[in-house]
Formats: C-alpha cells, sequence, structure tokens
C-alpha cells in the first residue's frame, strides 16, 4: 500500500464519511499540524441541510474548507480519500472543492 503524506507546500486533505455526517480536515505531516478542519456538525452548514449524510451536505463542506484554504493561500493539496471510491459525497466534496478554486 502506499501511504500519502502532506508537507508544508502541499499539505493532506482527508476525508471521512459516517452514515449521519462527512468530515474534512487539512493536515501537515511533517509539522504533525491540523490546520483546518470542516465537517457537517458545523452550525454553519448544519442549519442548512436536513441531514448530514447526503451529497448536499459534502458540497457544502467542500466549499467551506476550500474557500478558507484559498483565503489563507494554501490552494495546493494532496487529496487522501482513504481507499473509498470516489464517487457519492466524496466526488461531491472534491468537486465543489475545486470549483472553489482547490487543486488537487
Amino acid at each position: 500500500m502506499k501511504k500519502i503524506k502532506g508537507n508544508p507546500e502541499r499539505p493532506r486533505l482527508v476525508v471521512f464519511r459516517s452514515n449521519c455526517h462527512f468530515y474534512a480536515q487539512v493536515i501537515d505531516d511533517q509539522n504533525q499540524r491540523t490546520l483546518f478542519a470542516c465537517s457537517t456538525l458545523d452550525p454553519s452548514i448544519r442549519q442548512r441541510v436536513k441531514t448530514g449524510g447526503n451529497c448536499e451536505a459534502a458540497k457544502l463542506v467542500g466549499e467551506k474548507l476550500g474557500q478558507a484554504l484559498v483565503n489563507n493561500n494554501l490552494s495546493k493539496v494532496v487529496f487522501d480519500r482513504r481507499f473509498k471510491k470516489y464517487h457519492g459525497r466524496i466526488r461531491a466534496f472534491a468537486e465543489a472543492a475545486r470549483d472553489v478554486g482547490l487543486e488537487f
């Protein structure tokens, strides 16, 4: 298995999905720090969606996290989907993040 690592120039964007929620965080593996995190549990997203386990919620998480990264001059990341297929919620998240300006 190949391990995906992030560095200060290209941090690792990790996604996790459960049945009820969607989580994403940006990690700098060299310094062992979480730079940004966002999920469907955030109050601004939770008010806008009925459930956190659908594509619409994942799209909102992608937009919010992507916007935060672009505002802090981090536009290049390494996408770590943790051996999940690229479809459904993961695809909706990735496309929303790319639309905001992230490159991966």
